[in-house]
């Protein structure tokens, strides 16, 4: 160990609506580990991210996340369940077979920033790992 070897990689998500955002997150099924006035921690599983207070910003509609879950239909169910495309005027797109070996859905959050989330789907030469 040591060297060039690496401990995690995490992604600073931009908010308009810092504490809309928050809520947005947990609904989704993340757990809020920390959070200050300008940034939040949240997790689940291995994976991670930090959500920033960008209320100046400008636009985030070109920020984009992937997150490899083992059964991307049972993340669509719980989004889904939680009414979290009414709640939040939020668009999103069920499951689909992509030509890149993932079965994913789409969901963008309340500041623009589109996240797909999606599994390998068996035999196919997907390039994600799990």
């Amino acid at each position: 160990m040591g060297g060039m070897t690496t401990i995690e990689v995490k992604a600073y998500v931009p908010a308009r609506d810092f504490d809309e955002s928050k809520q947005f997150y947990q609904d989704f099924g993340f757990d809020l580990v920390w959070t200050t006035a300008d940034l939040a921690y949240f997790r689940r599983d291995q994976s991670s991210f930090l959500l920033q207070n960008c209320s100046s910003m400008d636009r985030a509609d070109y920020f984009m996340m992937h997150l490899l879950v083992h059964d991307a239909e049972s993340w669509w169910k719980h989004v889904q369940s939680q009414g979290m495309i009414a709640k939040y005027g939020v668009r999103a797109e069920p499951p689909e077979d992509r030509a890149w070996g993932i079965r994913d859905f789409v969901i963008v959050d309340p500041t623009g920033v589109l996240w797909r989330v999606g599994h390998n789907i068996p035999g196919t030469s997907g390039h994600a790992s799990d």
